[in-house]
């Protein structure tokens, strides 16, 4: 299946039922009075994280989304039904952003996490809340109200503790499936990753994190060199970037100073706060150079390339070096995990609201409104 992470859709709430006039007109009731109901409540449309789903395929295909509307009030003071709410399964991870403004109206970051979209209209107010010491056959009503209406853009970023980075063939793929039980696609070719892969890593019974490994960066991706800056909003849920530089290039000019600093700038020009997370250097394939000349390769390497939070050495193809990576990593996800703040209340049980699913309001609310 192609990996789908952007989307453009609309959603259209449902709108309240319109109110009735009507008035009693029964046997042995000599002066019955107004009667008309209101009408119900049109239906809101939720997003809800689906940890089931991992693409954005489906609204390929369905890009309109509509609410049920409210049913209109009747006499003998029947009310109107309220409208069915609709709920939108995405996957988790996914941003749900307003195409007009830009604003950002949900980030569904947890499983099972509900956030609403779009608010159904009100009903409209029956002649039984019009009548009056004065006013005693009234015969005022009100339209429902339309519901809310929408353009919106989705994007999806994976949910992973740890952010493989690195030019194409860095050895990214390799990694995830030394480490994991992921089999993301090994070629001897560049590119070869073109869409992001996630991998589980157990370190114990109850101990675990999460890696993406996305497609390479080449210097000038910000231009559109290579595939660009379009899968690195994956990595900015990661509490740690690893940047595999490979140590034996096969083009005997290819300088991996000079390619590793061009990685870490074109991060700094996609973002900032991406930028500044924390990034360890892991040399790969050291496999492939004489253990005499290690020590001084990556002496020779640190030296032009600057200070770096913490490296490694490793080889992914034969494993050399992998496990105490994994150990170090281990403990940093979890101390990341340790200082983290509790997240806060969804949209969907913070708004009261977005609790009412039928009419809500009460008369002297919905009297003072109209």
């Amino acid at each position: 299946m192609k990996f789908f992470d952007e989307a453009r859709i609309e959603v259209i709430a449902g709108k309240g039922g319109d109110g009735c006039a009507a008035f009693r007109r029964e046997k042995y009731v000599p002066k019955g009075g107004p009667s008309g109901g209101d009408g119900g409540r049109g239906g809101s449309i939720y997003f809800e994280a689906d940890p089931n789903l991992n693409t954005l395929i489906d609204f390929r295909y369905t890009r309109i989304f509509r609410a049920q509307n409210g049913e209109p009030g009747r006499g003998r003071d029947q009310y109107g039904a309220a409208g069915d709410d609709l709920i939108v399964r995405v996957p988790v991870g996914t941003v749900v952003r307003d195409a007009d403004t830009g604003e950002i109206i949900a980030d569904l970051a947890r499983p099972g996490q509900r956030a609403l979209i779009a608010r159904g209209g009100r009903g409209g107010l029956g002649n039984l809340h019009f009548k009056s010491s004065t006013n005693r056959a009234p015969r005022q009503f009100t339209r429902g109200e339309p519901g809310e209406h929408k353009r919106l853009e989705l994007e999806l970023r994976v949910i992973a503790d740890v952010g493989l980075l690195g030019l194409p063939n860095a050895g990214k793929s390799t990694l995830i499936r030394q480490i994991s039980a992921a089999r993301p696609k090994v070629a001897d070719y560049p590119f070869t990753t073109l869409y992001p892969n996630l991998g589980v890593v157990r370190t114990d019974v109850d101990r675990s994190f999460v890696v993406a490994d996305i497609p390479g960066l080449i210097e000038g991706a910000s231009e559109g060199a290579g595939l660009g800056h379009r899968f690195l909003r994956h990595l900015q849920r990661t509490a740690l970037l690893l940047h595999l530089v490979d140590l034996a290039p096969i083009d005997p000019e290819a300088d991996p100073v000079r390619d590793a600093q061009a990685i870490v700038e074109e991060l700094r020009r996609y973002d900032e706060t991406l930028y500044r997370k924390p990034r360890w250097l892991v040399f790969n394939k050291i496999d492939l150079i004489p253990e005499a000349e290690r020590a001084e390769r990556y002496r020779a390497f640190l030296d032009r390339f600057g200070s770096v939070d913490r490296w490694f050495a490793i080889s992914a193809a034969t494993g050399e070096g992998c496990q105490a990576l994994v150990y170090a990593i281990q403990d940093a996800v979890d101390a990341a995990k340790a200082h983290q703040t509790p997240p806060e209340a969804d949209d969907a049980d913070s708004d009261p609201m977005a609790r009412e699913s039928m009419n809500g309001d009460t008369i002297d609310d919905r009297t003072s409104r109209a």
